[in-house]
C-alpha cells in the first residue's frame, strides 16, 4: 500500500499550499509610458483610507444590504510633485467662469457641487412652458472644464459643502444622494492649495410663512420642471367632470410673488402661453385662467421709468393682473396680503430676490454689509490666505469703500473671469502652493461696470437697458427689436455650441408648431 501512502501525502501538500498569486494591475509592469502611469499612481495617493483591518470575506453582509457602509477616503495634501490643487465650491455663473478659464497646465481642478451642471438662468423661464427644453439650459461641467474628466489629478464630487477649516487648508463634504435605495450620505474631506467659494445665494422668504411649504422658486431645473408639471396638472384637473366653479377658478389662477427681471419674464412667458396655445388646446377652461403678478413696489425697479411703464402696459394687455402688496401669510391654497386681502392659487412662483445662504452664514469667516462673505478688491476673503469668494455668495468689505454689487449673473461671470485670471498669474509666478504667493503682483483689482439689463415680457416684447446705473444715461428700447436684441444677446451668451443649436432649434419649432403640453 505504498503507493496509496504516498498518494495521501501529496493530496494533503496540495490543499496546505496557498494559491498562485494572480497579477496585479499596480504591479505588472505597464505598457503605457511610465511618466503617465507614474502620474496616476501619484494621483491615486492623494486618496487617505482607513487602517482598519478589513473583515473577512464570508463576515461581509451582501452589498444589497450594506445600508450604512463605512467611507473613510480623504483627498490629501498635494505632494512636491504635483499641480497646486484649487477647490472650487459651486457650480453656478462665477464657479464654471472660473473652472473655464483656469489654466489646467499649472492647477488641478476640483469642483464640489449638488448638481453636476450650469443652469443658463436668464432662459430658465421659457422652459416652464414649453418654449425650449430643460436641456437647452443646462451645461454639464465636464463640458465646461474637460479636465475634470481626463486629468488624473482633477475631479468633480457631487457633494454639498458642510464647513471649512482654513487653518488647516480643509474642506469637509458630505455627499449627495437621493431616492430609497441609495447608501447614506457620507463625509470626506478634501485639501486645497486655493480655495474658491461660489456658493450662490438662496431665495429670501422673509420668514414669512409657508412659503417654502407651498411655494415654488424658479432657480434650478428642477424648479422649472416642477412648475410645468403642476401647470399642466392642474390645468387637466380643471376639465374633470365634477369639479366646481370655484374649484376651476382657483386651480387655473397662477400667482407670481416678485416684480423683478424673473417674475416679470416668467409672468410675460406665462401670459403668451395662454394666449398661443392654452386658448386653442383648452377651450374648455381658457375664460378661467389667469395670471397674477404681485410686488410690494414698482416692477422692474431697476429699469428706466419709461420702459417700466411700458412694461406695466404690455402685461396688463396680455392679461396679467398686477397687485401691489405684501405677502403675510401662505397657506396651501391662497395666500393672505398685509391689507387682509385674501388671493386664491393653484400654482404659486415665489421670486422676490436671493440672499446669502445658512451655509455661508454660518461659515466661520469675514462677514460684508448683509451677510455675504467679505472680500478686498482682488477677491480675496479678508484676512483669509488663499481663500477667495465670488458671485452671490460675496460682498466687498466695509474698508475697501466699495458698496455690494448686486446679484447678477453678469457680475458673477465676470468675478469668475477676473479671478481665473489672477489664479493663473500666481501659479505663474510660482505661488500656487498653500501658504505661498504672498509676494505675488497681483496686478489691477476688480473693477464692475454695468453693461446693462434686458427683460423678455413675451408676444414678442422685450426690454433692454444699457445705461450703467439707475441715474446715468444710456440707450433704452422696447418693443419688437428689444425682443431680437434679448433673443440674439443670449443665443450668443450660451456656453456651448451644443446648447446654441438646441435653443435655436427649440425656438424655431416653437415659433412653427406651438408650445409642446405633454405632461411626463
Amino acid at each position: 500500500m505504498a503507493w496509496f501512502r504516498t498518494l495521501t501525502r501529496m493530496s494533503a501538500t496540495a490543499k496546505s499550499s496557498p494559491p498562485p498569486l494572480l497579477p496585479s494591475p499596480l504591479r505588472t509592469v505597464p505598457t503605457a509610458p511610465v511618466a503617465s502611469a507614474s502620474l496616476l499612481l501619484t494621483s491615486l495617493r492623494n486618496f487617505s483610507t482607513g487602517t482598519a483591518a478589513s473583515p473577512a470575506v464570508e463576515d461581509r453582509p451582501p452589498p444589497h444590504l450594506s445600508q450604512s457602509p463605512t467611507h473613510c477616503g480623504d483627498l490629501g495634501p498635494t505632494g512636491g510633485g504635483e499641480k497646486p490643487r484649487v477647490v472650487v465650491l459651486g457650480s453656478g455663473w462665477a464657479g464654471c467662469r472660473l473652472m473655464k478659464g483656469i489654466d489646467t497646465s499649472i492647477y488641478d481642478v476640483v469642483c464640489v457641487s449638488p448638481r453636476n451642471h450650469m443652469v443658463f438662468t436668464p432662459l430658465l423661464a421659457s422652459t416652464c412652458v414649453g418654449t425650449l427644453e430643460f436641456r437647452s439650459v443646462a451645461e454639464p461641467v465636464g463640458r465646461i472644464q474637460p479636465a475634470i474628466s481626463r486629468e488624473p489629478g482633477s475631479y468633480f464630487f457631487l457633494s454639498n459643502c458642510k464647513g471649512i477649516d482654513a487653518k488647516n487648508h480643509r474642506v469637509i463634504c458630505e455627499t449627495v444622494t437621493d431616492g430609497p435605495n441609495t447608501p447614506d450620505p457620507w463625509k470626506f474631506n478634501i485639501s486645497y492649495d486655493k480655495l474658491v467659494i461660489a456658493l450662490g445665494a438662496e431665495a429670501l422668504t422673509f420668514g414669512i410663512h409657508g412659503v417654502k411649504e407651498h411655494a415654488i422658486f424658479l432657480r434650478e431645473v428642477h424648479h422649472a420642471q416642477e412648475i410645468r408639471r403642476r401647470l399642466l396638472l392642474n390645468l387637466m384637473l380643471s376639465d374633470v367632470p365634477g369639479t366646481t366653479e370655484q374649484e376651476k377658478s382657483r386651480l387655473l389662477h397662477c400667482v407670481v410673488v416678485g416684480g423683478g427681471p424673473t417674475g416679470v419674464e416668467f409672468s410675460g412667458e406665462l401670459s403668451d402661453f395662454i394666449m398661443r396655445d392654452v386658448r386653442q388646446r383648452h377651450a374648455h377652461v381658457k375664460d378661467y385662467i389667469r395670471v397674477t403678478l404681485i410686488e410690494a413696489n414698482e416692477i422692474l425697479s431697476s429699469f428706466d421709468d419709461r420702459l417700466r411703464r411700458y412694461a406695466t402696459r404690455q402685461l396688463t394687455k396680455s392679461g396679467v393682473h398686477l397687485v401691489r402688496g405684501i405677502v403675510k401669510d401662505v397657506e396651501p391654497d391662497k395666500i393672505v396680503l398685509d391689507n387682509g386681502m385674501e388671493v386664491p392659487y393653484g400654482l404659486l412662483v415665489w421670486s422676490t430676490g436671493v440672499g446669502p445662504s445658512s451655509l455661508v452664514k454660518s461659515l466661520d469667516l469675514p462677514k460684508a454689509p448683509g451677510g455675504r462673505i467679505g472680500i478686498d478688491e482682488w477677491l480675496r476673503v479678508a484676512n483669509v490666505p488663499d481663500v477667495y469668494a465670488i458671485g452671490d455668495c460675496s460682498g466687498f468689505v466695509e474698508s475697501t469703500g466699495k458698496p455690494v454689487l448686486p446679484a447678477l449673473a453678469q457680475v458673477a461671470e465676470r468675478q469668475g473671469k477676473y479671478l481665473a485670471g489672477l489664479l493663473n498669474r500666481i501659479g505663474k509666478a510660482g505661488g500656487g502652493r498653500a501658504n505661498s504667493g504672498a509676494e505675488v503682483d497681483l496686478g489691477d483689482p476688480f473693477v464692475y461696470k454695468h453693461l446693462g439689463s434686458m427683460a423678455t415680457l413675451g408676444r414678442y416684447k422685450a426690454l433692454v437697458d444699457l445705461r450703467q446705473s439707475k441715474e446715468g444715461k444710456g440707450i433704452s428700447l422696447a418693443g419688437f427689436l428689444s425682443w431680437f436684441i434679448w433673443r440674439s444677446a443670449y443665443l450668443t451668451r450660451v456656453i456651448s455650441w451644443r446648447n446654441r443649436f438646441y435653443v435655436a432649434v427649440n425656438w424655431l419649432t416653437t415659433m412653427v408648431f406651438g408650445r409642446d403640453i405633454s405632461r411626463i
